[in-house]
Formats: C-alpha cells, sequence, structure tokens
C-alpha cells in the first residue's frame, strides 16, 4: 500500500481530525483515503434514500475548510495515473 498523506483538518488542533491521503498502489486507478467524523443516524438516514450503504462503506463528515486538501489529493491521484 502506498498512502501518500496530504493534510489534516487546518481548523482543529492535530490530532484525531478528518485527514486526507491517496493509496496510488490500486489497480485500476488511485483512491482517496478520507478520515471524517462518522455522520449522524438522521443524515445516515438521509443519504440512504439516494445510495444504499453496504457494511464496507460509512457515511462521513468532512469540513468545508478541508476542499483545499481534497483538491490537492484529487491532483495526486490524477498524477499518479499518468
Amino acid at each position: 500500500m502506498a498512502l501518500r498523506f496530504v493534510g489534516i483538518d487546518p481548523g482543529t488542533g492535530g490530532g484525531n481530525c478528518p485527514a486526507v491521503w491517496v493509496d496510488t498502489d490500486v489497480e485500476p486507478e488511485p483512491e482517496l483515503v478520507l478520515q471524517g467524523w462518522l455522520a449522524d443516524e438522521a443524515t445516515q438516514v438521509e443519504c440512504l434514500k439516494n445510495s444504499p450503504k453496504p457494511s464496507t462503506e460509512a457515511v462521513i463528515r468532512i469540513p468545508a475548510r478541508m476542499v483545499p486538501l481534497i483538491r490537492e489529493a484529487c491532483d495526486v491521484a490524477e498524477r499518479a495515473q499518468l
């Protein structure tokens, strides 16, 4: 596994907070790996209306202030495909 750490939520104190990585070692293409807050029951129920969730998935929350980190992770993933 080749996880490249991109960053953590800049609005928190550093530990135990949302974070973003890119796994460049998976086929057929790189994947984003996100750590976030587990969504509350009401949010999960609302999400299930559009997309059933198997036991191997989770609904998480990521603060909008992490958008630059997620964009960077997307760029890393795209470059890894070249």
